[in-house]
């Protein structure tokens, strides 16, 4: 192989990160859903998630049993990925291991995190490395990265998540519990309770504050704040296609919100609580806003007809559905209700609800909704407290998804991420191709490096289309 051709593959290693998916926004006639399972047997799982650059395995996570479990190949794999049950407490309903969130980079440096409340109720977020053996990590790894103590066992949060745009972690916070945030901690800047955390793990030890935070080098508000005034963010999400972020805060006793923030925001929102619960005033009851400094959620509901607690959920951007493009889902969790809109240029539009569409059928339900997931490709996953996790997929109708030659990690489209997925296949132990004939671009009857030089040409250099067998 020749220099350049090296010099171009090294290149498309370290941009790779940088690149953005391609979806198609355009409005289509509506398929009809419904949902199918893909798990059950599980004990009270309250998250579902994929690895950077893995297609072929899903990561559940247990909150009471300490356990973080693989479905692959339709299977729950018996064995756990890790258990840390010895770490955590889980006196409270609210309690236990309630988050996971992969490194940008765990392909190549093992990394993972989790959010559980430990021995004595406090918040952990620790780090953990993959042990030689993919689907089980070291549980002697651990390192404490955050610890931020609980006055009381509720409301404490538990969503992490890393940023696509800055490669940062996201850590949700409750208010510390107890009922109407009687210390007003969300609103207390000193306090990191009752705010989303934006903190750099790679630039510190334990970690260290972006130079972005809206207040880095300050003592008061913390430098670890990127957003305050929030009850219980129970889910938030990021777009995988625009890097808008979804906020879903539990509610007091009358209504539940979802807040937004845009990508390549500056931080610094203060969403309400306990000022304000939704759109209305709670504490004080009137003139909560007189400098009109809130922001305020884009959508609300109250608490009628059984519905008590919001879900958050993601916006799709798989192929199998493709008029759901751009469609964010939520739920609730007390009334099994799911509902889903679009939103584009602060309006939201095709609002409709989705529960009984939704029902898997055949003697099966959907009930106590903890979480959505989402894996890589984009497709949208449900997530039971009763133990079993679901699938949202098109109904009687051909999924749209086509894996072409060349589309390697199976996302709908031949770009970048190909590329980086090709290389952590072949020397980084990174997982296989969803369909290894795609994989075989210059259809020469195995898969190497000569693939990967092939994708560069075709992609930067006007090379020929990918021909596989």
């Amino acid at each position: 192989m020749s220099k350049a051709t090296i010099i171009s593959v090294a290149a498309a290693t370290m941009i790779v990160g940088l690149s953005a998916l391609g979806h198609s926004g355009k409005a289509m006639a509506a398929t009809p859903l419904t949902t199918v399972r893909v798990a059950s047997g599980l004990s009270r799982p309250l998250f579902i998630g994929a690895a950077p650059g893995d297609n072929q395995r899903l990561f559940i996570v247990e909150q009471y049993s300490g356990k973080i479990k693989i479905l692959a190949n339709g299977s729950v794999q018996a064995a756990p990925f890790i258990d840390i049950h010895s770490l955590i407490t889980t006196a409270g309903n609210e309690q236990g291991l309630l988050g996971l969130a992969f490194h940008p980079d765990y392909a190549n440096n093992g990394f993972f995190f989790v959010d559980y409340t430990d021995t004595s109720g406090a918040t952990v977020i620790e780090r953990f490395h993959v042990s030689p053996n993919p689907d089980s990590a070291d549980p002697a790894s651990g390192q404490i990265i955050l610890r931020i103590a609980q006055p009381y066992s509720n409301h404490n949060g538990g969503m992490i998540a890393f940023g696509p745009n800055d490669g940062y972690l996201y850590v949700g916070m409750g208010d510390g519990g107890l009922g109407g945030d009687p210390e007003n901690r969300a609103q207390n800047p000193d306090s990191l309770l009752g705010k989303i955390l934006r903190i750099d793990i790679d630039g510190g030890s334990p970690y260290a504050i972006p130079t972005s935070n809206p207040y880095y080098g300050k003592n008061s508000p913390r430098p670890e704040i990127w957003a305050m005034g929030v009850r219980n963010p129970w889910r938030y999400s990021f777009d995988k296609s625009t890097a808008d972020l979804y906020i879903a805060d539990v509610g007091q006793n009358s209504w539940e919100e979802i807040d937004f923030q845009p990508a390549n925001d500056t931080g610094g929102e203060n969403y309400g609580w306990r000022l304000m619960e939704g759109n209305h005033c709670y504490n004080p009851p009137t003139n909560c806003d007189p400098g009109g400094n809130l922001v305020l959620p884009i959508y609300e509901y109250g608490h009628s007809s059984g519905k008590c607690s919001i879900t958050g959920g993601y916006v799709y951007r798989g192929c199998a559905i493709p008029d759901l493009q751009g469609t964010y889902f939520f739920g609730d969790y007390c009334s099994g209700q799911i509902w889903s809109f679009r939103y584009s240029g602060g309006i939201m539009s095709e609002f409709m609800e989705r529960t009984v569409e939704l029902a898997p059928g055949g003697g099966q339900s959907i009930n106590m909704i903890t979480s959505f997931g989402q894996d890589n490709a984009g497709e949208i996953y449900i997530v039971d407290q009763g133990g079993e996790i679901f699938k949202i997929v098109p109904d009687g109708v051909a999924s749209g998804c086509s894996f072409n030659c060349g589309d390697i990690d199976a996302n709908g489209t031949i770009n970048l991420l190909d590329i980086s997925f090709l290389i952590n296949f072949l020397y980084r132990n990174g997982p296989a191709p969803m369909n290894l004939n795609d994989a075989d671009v210059n259809h020469s009857g195995s898969i190497n490096i000569l693939d990967v030089a092939y994708l560069i040409n075709f992609l930067y250099k006007s090379g020929s289309n990918p021909v596989c067998a």
